[in-house]
Order: C-alpha cells, then sequence, then structure tokens
C-alpha cells in the first residue's frame, strides 16, 4: 500500500477516534444545544470525506472496500457546501449507526498492511 493511502487511511481513523471522544457520553439534546461540539463534528466528518475523496482517486479499488465511500464524500460536501441546511439529526444518526462500520472497515484496512 503506498505511504499516501496509508495516510488517507490513519486520517479517517484519527478523525473517527476523534468523533467518539467527542460524543462517547453525550446525547442527542447535548449535541444539539453545544454549537462548539456541532462544529467540531462536522470538521472532522469533513475531513473523513475529504480523506476518502483522495483516496477513491488514488485507489478506485480500495475506496471500494468501504461501505458507503461515495455516500461519505457526498456527506462531506453536504456539510461544506450546504452548511446552513445541515439536520442534526442526521449527524447524530450517522455518528450512532454508520461510524462502527467505519472504524472496523478502517481498521481492518490498516491491520492488513
Amino acid at each position: 500500500m503506498r505511504l499516501e493511502i496509508k495516510k488517507y487511511l490513519y486520517d479517517i481513523q484519527y478523525a473517527i477516534g476523534l468523533l467518539r471522544e467527542f460524543t462517547g457520553d453525550k446525547k442527542f439534546a447535548d449535541y444539539e444545544r453545544n454549537t462548539m461540539m456541532r462544529s467540531a463534528v462536522e470538521r472532522q466528518f469533513e475531513i473523513i470525506g475529504e480523506a476518502m475523496a483522495q483516496l477513491a482517486k488514488l485507489d478506485p479499488a480500495l475506496a471500494s472496500r468501504i461501505s458507503n465511500y461515495q455516500r461519505i464524500i457526498s456527506f462531506r460536501n453536504v456539510l461544506i457546501h450546504g452548511y446552513a441546511d445541515v439536520d442534526n439529526r442526521l449527524v447524530w444518526d450517522v455518528i450512532k449507526t454508520n461510524l462502527p462500520t467505519l472504524a472496523r472497515e478502517i481498521n481492518t484496512l490498516l491491520e492488513q498492511e
């Protein structure tokens, strides 16, 4: 695996860790009322989406091994370009339902190398 590809995988892994740290013991109500937490969470999702987009350019076959990688990239675009319309409940749902799968898949890819 090329060093640049590993870097993007590690960036994703690190951002996932931060997302878990920011939201680990929180409830949706905490998230909804805390502007700083929402900003921090959205920033980490932007990093994940950008790293995924770069990964997909460099190695489309590897990117395709990550569930919903195209949706991850699209989610990043919504956060950046549609920032005024971000649905907090959707972001929270992604944290709770999709992030664990992404974490497992990224860890597996890094372990295989």
